[in-house]
């Protein structure tokens, strides 16, 4: 790789290290998922986050709103949110009698779906055009979302009253599911001294902005991916279709949002190339909420887990 390149990957791991430096002044002893969230952002994904309540994942999705100084709308779902509220909807004006386009919740950078699966799945579905495509289409108009566009969607355990699961293609378009689980307790000693009685997010300033981001993602996706690495992804992913405990595998979809994120997770280690280890690494993340498990092998964000992480762990790495 030339060195214009190695300069370029410096870049996006000096600008990353800032963001999660900004964002873990409110988010504390959960580097590993802010990380994740970084990650998810420079490689145009999207990021669920599933977790009981009250673990900050709002908290998360917002501060990193903050820090790069974008556009942010919040979606509250609920069981009588309407698909028009999230993309739009045409209206009549009476005064120039013509019908004019009311832009709905996901238009802005970073979008915070929050208790996505409390909204029906008729609403849920609302999100797969523009989560896929960037763009909403209403009443034959299409609209494009400007870039960067990232939905962090926030989701309640399935196993919780009033919860709707979510539809394997809608889970299948975001890039990364992680859990923030509850706080050490130093850090949630932390949270009562810098928390109580103020507005954690009011002193956040950002760091960046969307135009940098912009730039940092071209980056990325430039990132170098060697055709044996590109095939060990690939095999990790065949390696779920065959799995006895798995009834449906991971999508040739699943299979580019790993490469990509592992190109992001390279870039923010500031290299121009993609290791087998990143991923490896970024596997069960990024396949284990695709697949869906037969009943006998268990249920749950931690079975699925492990399960993935035993198929991929059964690939041989390609040598250098």
């Amino acid at each position: 790789m030339s060195s214009g390149q190695h300069s370029d990957a410096q870049t996006v791991a000096r600008t990353a290290a800032r963001i999660r430096r900004n964002v873990e002044k409110v988010i504390e002893g959960k580097g590993d998922v802010v990380g994740s969230a970084v990650v998810t952002l420079l490689a145009q994904g999207h990021l669920l986050l599933e977790d009981v309540p009250g673990v900050g994942k709002t908290m998360l999705s917002k501060a990193l709103a903050r820090s790069i100084d974008s556009s942010v709308r919040r979606i509250q779902f609920t069981p009588d949110l309407l698909p028009s509220d999230v993309t739009g909807v045409s209206v009549y004006n009476q005064e120039t009698r013509a019908f004019e386009f009311r832009p709905g919740g996901v238009f802005a950078n970073i979008v915070i779906g929050d208790e996505i699966n409390r909204a029906s799945p008729k609403t849920q579905s609302a999100l797969l055009e523009c989560m896929e495509e960037h763009q909403v289409t209403v009443d034959g108009s299409t609209y494009a979302l400007e870039a960067p566009f990232m939905v962090v969607a926030t989701q309640n355990p399935v196993e919780m009253e009033g919860t709707y699961a979510l539809p394997e293609a809608q889970r299948d378009r975001f890039m990364m599911r992680v859990s923030l689980g509850y706080p050490p307790e130093a850090a949630e000693v932390a949270m009562l001294a810098h928390h109580t009685g103020r507005d954690p997010l009011a002193d956040l300033e950002p760091v960046t902005d969307a135009a940098e981001i912009r730039k940092l993602v071209g980056i990325v996706a430039q990132t170098y991916v060697a055709e044996p690495v590109q095939r060990y992804a690939v095999a990790i992913a065949r390696a779920t279709r065959s799995t006895p405990e798995i009834a449906l595998g991971a999508s040739p979809r699943a299979t580019l949002h790993l490469v990509r994120a592992a190109q992001a997770l390279a870039a923010v280690g500031g290299r121009d190339f993609v290791l087998p280890d990143d991923v490896l690494a970024l596997a069960v993340p990024v396949l284990a909420h695709r697949v869906a498990l037969h009943a006998d092998a268990g249920g749950g964000h931690r079975a699925a887990a492990e399960v993935v992480h035993r198929a991929a762990s059964s690939v041989p790495v390609p040598r250098r």
